[in-house]
């Protein structure tokens, strides 16, 4: 009988302490992601290997995913443009202690320890472009983009890439249905970042959209 009672206590402890030290597995491959990502972006990029392709489907995983949804599937790309899982740089928001690396492609692993780039979005830098990067809105406070519901306009964030900083200025904040990919869409004469998390934090239905321009 002590020993059932012993193993209830250690399945009930297990359970209890899951949480905990999953979030420490995460926290330490973001950890160690980023210090790849801080040397990554001190490389030269090139910006022709942007996909062509329509950014409208890898949104559409983004989305998925955010709502904490099953689908892990990546597309083959043409070797030449940015392959999934490729580190790309670093975003800092200093005002929300947001430091996270940059890295290609919609998927689970991707998401869990970084922010991704939507492909088919252009990247920082590239004139007439909106760099859109996704992120989840984690429960636990600080971690990935949970503070971005307190940004605001004239906010300034960051981005290290291909050995250069750019910095943009937040212009615009909007909450967006799941299926407004014109949140994606550049416009011309503008050089913009979107950033996209879900909304509200609990049993999100919408999306949270920063929009920013990047300063001359």
């Amino acid at each position: 009988m002590k020993k059932w009672s012993y193993i209830i206590m250690l399945l009930g402890l297990c359970i209890i302490l899951y949480p905990t030290v999953n979030n420490w597995l995460d926290d330490r491959a973001q950890a160690q992601l980023l210090e790849k990502a801080e040397t990554e972006s001190q490389k030269p990029l090139d910006l022709t290997r942007v996909s062509s392709e329509s950014a409208v489907p890898d949104y559409e995983k983004i989305s998925n995913l955010l709502d904490e949804g099953d689908e892990d599937s990546t597309d083959a790309l043409d070797a030449d443009s940015l392959q999934d899982g490729e580190v790309l740089g670093v975003i800092r928001y200093d005002k929300l202690n947001i430091k996270l690396p940059i890295v290609e492609g919609a998927t689970k692993e991707n998401m869990k320890s970084a922010a991704v780039h939507v492909t088919g979005t252009g990247l920082a830098g590239m004139e007439d472009s909106n760099m859109a990067v996704a992120a989840h809105r984690a429960h636990k406070t600080g971690r990935l983009f949970n503070r971005l519901g307190e940004a605001k306009v004239g906010d300034t964030i960051e981005i290290d890439q291909g050995g250069q900083k750019y910095t943009y200025e937040v212009d615009k904040i909007h909450i967006v249905e799941p299926t407004e990919v014109w949140v994606l869409n550049p416009t011309e004469g503008e050089t913009a970042l979107t950033l996209i998390t879900c909304d509200p934090l609990v049993n999100p239905t919408h999306r949270l959209i920063v929009h920013a321009i990047l300063k001359n």
